[in-house]
């Protein structure tokens, strides 16, 4: 929630590093002082953004059996699963085989000793946050909260469609999801102000939504989840006893 509530009030998606930060200042592991490494609170975030970005992709392959969706979208759509079984290639390599993708850092920087511990080193704890995925009794239950995760916000959009006399699919409500993720995915304004409301519009408008309904949805519904989100992020950001400055500013362990 802190992570989500500094995107919404700091631009460029600034709220994954704030979440980062939160994340390894507060997980200790067993017997150590100090905070759960940096990278290996990253490794879990890039985890969660490359299923994300599946779930997105998978959403919008499926409309287009549905409705038309506009060339432009499905060219994005393209992109993103390139990025994303590029990124699916790297984490199963990690997890498969740690030891050669360390001998490879190894010898890619081994004119640089420095360097190379260095990398090594990171290399290392970000290996560890992979651990949930390299246990096969994780799978079943990292699918299931990646779908509530899902469903839950889809059932939010289509309720506020409900409550404003929108009575679309609830694959209309899939559609914002999905156009919204896509249009977010990219570093934009504080609350993604703008890109948000074009990105909700749009996908009401492959519906027969009128654009003025379409506009009026997209501000109301951001604002719903702008508005919750941001309290309760700074609620459990008080809670920590910490600022964003002190999140925006901090630097990984060396």
């Amino acid at each position: 929630m802190i992570g989500y509530m500094a995107n919404n009030v700091l631009p460029l998606r600034a709220g994954e590093v704030v979440r980062v930060y939160v994340v390894a200042r507060r997980w200790k592991p067993l017997g150590a002082e100090r905070a759960h490494p940096f990278w290996t609170t990253l490794a879990t975030l890039v985890v969660e953004r490359v299923l994300d970005s599946l779930v997105v992709v998978l959403i919008l392959a499926l409309l287009v059996l549905v409705i038309p969706v506009p060339a432009f979208l499905e060219l994005a759509a393209l992109v993103v699963l390139a990025v994303d079984l590029a990124g699916v290639a790297t984490l199963i390599a990690l997890v498969a085989a740690p030891a050669r993708c360390a001998r490879l850092i190894e010898r890619l920087t081994a004119r640089w000793p420095r360097l190379r511990e260095r990398a090594v080193r990171i290399f290392e704890t970000f290996v560890t946050g992979l651990d949930g995925i390299r246990t096969p009794a994780h799978l079943v239950p990292l699918l299931a909260w990646t779908v509530l995760v899902w469903l839950v916000p889809a059932a939010a959009a289509w309720t506020m469609l409900r409550a404003l006399g929108l009575h679309l699919p609830f694959v209309a409500a899939w559609a914002v999801l999905a156009f919204v993720g896509l249009g977010v995915s990219i570093p934009s304004a504080p609350g993604y102000v703008g890109v948000f409301h074009a990105a909700a519009a749009l996908a009401l408008g492959l519906f027969g939504v009128p654009q003025a309904a379409a506009v009026g949805y997209a501000l109301l519904f951001h604002a719903a989840q702008i508005v919750p989100i941001t309290l309760i992020g700074w609620l459990y950001l008080v809670r920590e006893q910490m600022s964003l400055g002190e999140a925006t500013h901090a630097r990984p362990p060396a």
